[in-house]
C-alpha cells in the first residue's frame, strides 16, 4: 500500500530551507521524497533576507575563511575541527538542494526528483557528521565557519545555468578532490570511524555532481550553448574560485565530466 501526501514538494523545500531549527530542517529534508506532488510552474516571491542567509541557528559564528584556525588532525580537538568544518558543508548543501528545488521554476518532473534525493542524502551526511562530532564531545556550532557556499548561491540566485555551473559543477566538485587526502589523513591518525564517514560522502557526492553535470548540460542545450566554452564565460562572469589541483580525476569521470575538461584539468595539473 502506497502513502500519499498532501504537501507540495516545492513549497516544502522552500519551509526547510526557511527552517531555523536544524533537526527540523534535516527531516523536513528527508522527507521531500514522501511527497507526490510537484509543482514545476508555480514561482514564489522570495523570503526577506535569504540571499544572506536561509534559515540557521545562532551558532556556529560565520567569520571570513582567512580566520578559521587548521589543527593537525593527530589530536582530538584537530580531529572535531575538521568534522565540523565538514558538517557545516554539508548543511550548506542541504540549504543549496533545497534552493534549487523551490527557486527554478519550469523544469522537468525528474529535476525535482534528482534535487530531493540530494537534499536528503545531504541531510543524512549532516548527521553522519553531526553524530561523529557528539562521540567526541562536541556539537555543531561549536566552532566558527565560513559562508562561501551559500555566497556563490546568492550570485547566481537569478540564473539557473550559472548556478548549475557554478555551485555543483565547481565548489561540490572540489570536494571530490578533497575528499581522498582528508579520509587518508584521519585514517593515518587512527580515526577509521570518521575516514568511514567520509567514504560514504565521496560516494553520494559522486552522484550529485553528475546531477549537477547532467541539468547543466540540459539547460545548455536547451539555450543552444557550448557547454565548456560557456562555463568558462560563467567562471569568469561570476568569479567563481580558480580551480587548484591535484585533482580527482577518476571521480569527476564518473561524476560526468567529460575529456575535454578532465584534459584542461590534466593540464593546469602540469602547469599550476
Amino acid at each position: 500500500m502506497t502513502t500519499t501526501f498532501s504537501a507540495e514538494a516545492r513549497a516544502l523545500s522552500l519551509d526547510a530551507l526557511m527552517c531555523c531549527d536544524i533537526e527540523q530542517k534535516g527531516q523536513l529534508a528527508s522527507s521531500l521524497l514522501d511527497t507526490v506532488a510537484i509543482d514545476p510552474e508555480t514561482v514564489w516571491p522570495e523570503p526577506d533576507g535569504l540571499r544572506l542567509s536561509p534559515g540557521r541557528a545562532p551558532k556556529p559564528a560565520l567569520v571570513p575563511p582567512n580566520q578559521l584556525k587548521h589543527r593537525s588532525v593527530h589530536t582530538a580537538l584537530g580531529r572535531a575541527t575538521l568534522i565540523h568544518a565538514l558538517a557545516h558543508i554539508e548543511f550548506n548543501a542541504i540549504n543549496l538542494a533545497l534552493d534549487v528545488l523551490w527557486r527554478f521554476a519550469g523544469m522537468p518532473r525528474s529535476f525535482y526528483l534528482d534535487w530531493m534525493r540530494v537534499a536528503r542524502e545531504e541531510a543524512y551526511h549532516f548527521g553522519l557528521l553531526t553524530a561523529r562530532l557528539a562521540s567526541l564531545g562536541y556539537r555543531y556550532g561549536d566552532f566558527p565557519a565560513h559562508n562561501g557556499l551559500w555566497e556563490m548561491a546568492s550570485k547566481t540566485a537569478d540564473d539557473l545555468l550559472a548556478r548549475l555551473a557554478l555551485v555543483p559543477r565547481t565548489l561540490e566538485a572540489r570536494g571530490l578532490d578533497a575528499s581522498p587526502p582528508m579520509r587518508d589523513k584521519l585514517a593515518h591518525a587512527g580515526d577509521h570511524d570518521s575516514a568511514e564517514i567520509l567514504d560514504v560522502i565521496l560516494r553520494d557526492e559522486i552522484g550529485h555532481v553528475a546531477i549537477g553535470n547532467r541539468w547543466y548540460r540540459f539547460v545548455c542545450e536547451q539555450r543552444g550553448l557550448e557547454p565548456v566554452q560557456t562555463y568558462e564565460v560563467l567562471a569568469q562572469k561570476y568569479n567563481a574560485p580558480r580551480l587548484r589541483g591535484p585533482f580527482n580525476l577518476d571521480a569527476r569521470r564518473q561524476a560526468g565530466f567529460d575529456e575535454l575538461e578532465l584534459k584542461q584539468l590534466e593540464t593546469l595539473m602540469q602547469n599550476p
